[in-house]
């Protein structure tokens, strides 16, 4: 009698266990929009500032204009208002309020302060309750991390609506000279949002896999080097104001031994991405990659054997925002009907780090 009773409350626990696992928190997206400056700054634009053209650049990187503040010394357009404007149409178009996000992760390399960063600004300026704001500093990976780290507290079931925001102010900080043209003419400024939600609901969309990549070793590769622990603070400055030279305060890219890395990592991502969900390059309906250089870009999709109508690119219009370019371009794909309800995406990046990664996901 005592065996069979035990047999019956395992009989009985592992039922409960399966409806509980049959009832699957899911990570999707319910809301997402963004915004970037009105002042567009073409090509023709540059070349009045600094010695290049317009073939030149859009050879070389697929880029026509992009966006920048009106001032580049504005005080009050900053990389947290910038998130505040995405955000604010993210939480609409989810049709939310600032009361009911429970979280932000809010990615950027270039916040408004050294030190807080963006999220407890954005948090403040949306009016949300006191809830927790984490940044994320993986350049041009950011948005991907932020994602990669919103979809686990929400699977945990620790929140329910998380806004994900990257978000970039270049403008102020570029070296408009003939001397640092070939790092330059390629940021541009703008945000991007999602509202990510839990649901149990079977037919709603779900992050089915996720990746991060990272290789330290060529960090100095494609990076910013001043102000810094290794390279001084302000007291570097007053005692010798003339020994912080422009290659340690303007980026720094080494654009050829990036291009190499980045159209093996993209690749791999993708794949990686792809094996775990069980799904192959066909099955995708659309991969938005992060926009660094139309070129990159066009030989990933090669590799992928992906056609026209399945890859989405905006760069020509925006430049690279590192953090914003991917969710910019989510939301102008879904506004242009290239994304519906149910497709399959992939977000993939690559990026200062060296970082990479991807999310694949149902919209």
């Amino acid at each position: 009698m005592c065996c069979e009773t035990d047999i019956s409350l395992i009989a009985d626990e592992s039922v409960i266990l399966q409806q509980i696992f049959e009832i699957m928190i899911k990570s999707h997206i319910k809301g997402i929009g963004h915004y970037v400056p009105d002042h567009i700054v073409t090509n023709d634009d540059l070349a009045k500032v600094m010695n290049t053209n317009d073939e030149w650049i859009t050879e070389r990187t697929g880029i026509k204009e992009r966006r920048h503040r009106e001032n580049r010394n504005d005080s009050e357009i900053t990389t947290a208002y910038l998130g505040m404007k995405a955000s604010e149409r993210a939480i609409a178009d989810a049709g939310l309020t600032a009361q009911d996000i429970d979280y932000i992760v809010f990615a950027t390399l270039s916040p408004d302060y050294f030190f807080p960063g963006c999220g407890v600004q954005l948090q403040h300026m949306l009016g949300c309750g006191t809830i927790g704001a984490l940044d994320v500093r993986n350049q041009c990976s950011g948005f991907v991390y932020a994602m990669s780290v919103a979809d686990a507290f929400i699977k945990t079931g620790l929140y329910k609506n998380i806004l994900v925001v990257g978000a970039e102010i270049h403008s102020f900080g570029l070296d408009m000279s003939d001397r640092g043209r070939g790092v330059s003419v390629i940021f541009g400024d703008g945000a991007g949002a999602v509202v990510l939600s839990a649901t149990e609901d079977e037919n709603a969309g779900d992050i089915l896999a996720v990746n991060m990549h990272s290789e330290g070793q060529y960090a100095e590769e494609l990076c910013t080097k001043f102000p810094g622990t290794k390279y001084g603070w302000s007291d570097r400055l007053l005692r010798e104001p003339d020994a912080v030279t422009a290659d340690e305060i303007y980026p720094y890219m080494n654009g050829n031994f990036v291009f190499k890395h980045a159209v093996t990592r993209f690749p791999e991502t993708i794949k990686e991405a792809l094996d775990k969900a069980g799904k192959t390059a066909e099955d995708l309906d659309l991969f938005i990659p992060h926009q660094a250089n139309l070129r990159i870009a066009q030989f990933v999709q090669k590799q992928l054997g992906l056609s026209d109508d399945q890859v989405f690119n905006n760069i020509q219009k925006y430049g690279n925002t590192t953090a914003a370019s991917i969710p910019i371009a989510l939301s102008e794909a879904i506004e242009q009907g290239r994304l519906k309800r149910g497709d399959l995406l992939c977000m993939s990046t690559f990026g200062s780090g060296f970082t990479w990664g991807s999310v694949l996901l149902e919209y």
